[in-house]
């Protein structure tokens, strides 16, 4: 009789295994069919070369894309672009979240304004700023003439600030709603016992908030990195890679391998590549995050 309840216990645990498995069946085809199949298609290709790549190559690629001073270079570049562009959705995020948290008139409205960009494709800003940034006709070149300021060739002296500062633009309004919601998951009570102990608006940053923030600063870097690791659209529409290939972004550069010089095999190991690196960086971002927590 003993035996029974427990008996009984196990059935339904194993009736709530099979339910749990069922529901999480679709994410599971979905992540198979187009993340996991995909991924292995695409290392199956890197081991490949030819126009079709039908010829097996095995690790050739890769030590060729090790030794491109073409992809090293696109690599550099989109390192620096991937870093910069996720400090400054930190900086600024995290300023225009305090900012927006206040109560202040208007600031649903504001907070809605600055999400816009980030819901707005890639496309659409690409081909806005590149009009804005035209040096005959763009707005903010005539700007600067009737202000008696020298126009500037934005695309060419600065091609690279120039995609960093419109990658911040569209994708700052998105860290800015997460930092948002963190600092309205804090306590007052955190806040009340400091003021208490004598802490100023600083200490206060310094010691509650930014501890407490933690989790979503670690989300917002690894999205953010990964973003600016994938970016492609900025130096496709904005730029064109130039001049010179200073912009060159690294998909970029793939998809010139890709669809100009019909090098498949190639083109798939380099972004096979691309999927290591990030994992990388996540790995590494993750362990240095959860080690920051347990020390706060």
């Amino acid at each position: 009789m003993a035996n029974r309840p427990r008996r009984r216990r196990d059935g339904l645990s194993r009736r709530y295994t099979r339910t749990a498995y069922l529901m999480l069946l679709p994410a599971i085809l979905f992540f198979a069919v187009f993340t996991y199949l995909p991924i292995g298609n695409l290392l199956t290709t890197s081991a490949h070369s030819g126009p079709q790549a039908d010829v097996f190559a095995g690790l050739d690629n890769y030590s060729r894309a090790v030794s491109d001073p073409a992809v090293r270079h696109s690599f550099v570049i989109t390192v620096i672009f991937a870093l910069v562009t996720t400090v400054g959705a930190i900086v600024l995020g995290l300023a225009l979240a305090m900012l927006l948290d206040k109560p202040l008139r208007g600031r649903v409205v504001f907070r809605a304004l600055l999400l816009v960009p980030y819901l707005t494709s890639v496309a659409i800003v690409g081909l806005l700023w590149r009009n804005i940034l035209d040096p005959g006709l763009g707005i903010l070149n005539r700007l600067l003439t009737a202000l008696d300021l020298p126009p500037q060739q934005w695309l060419i002296t600065h091609p690279l600030e120039t995609i960093i500062g419109v990658m911040l633009w569209q994708h700052v309004g998105y860290a800015m709603v997460l930092f948002l919601a963190g600092l309205q998951g804090i306590p007052d009570v955190y806040y009340e016992a400091a003021t208490v102990d004598g802490a100023g608006p600083a200490r206060r940053f310094r010691h509650v908030t930014l501890p407490l923030l933690m989790p979503t600063t670690l989300f917002v870097s690894i999205i953010s990195v990964i973003t600016g690791l994938q970016a492609f659209g900025q130096a496709y529409i904005i730029t064109d890679g130039g001049p010179a290939n200073a912009s060159d972004l690294y998909v970029f550069h793939v998809f010139n391998v890709a669809f100009e010089a019909r090098d498949f095999g190639y083109s798939s190991a380099l972004s096979f590549l691309l999927v290591v690196v990030i994992l990388a960086f996540t790995v590494v971002q993750l362990r240095y995050g959860r080690r920051n927590e347990v020390q706060h």
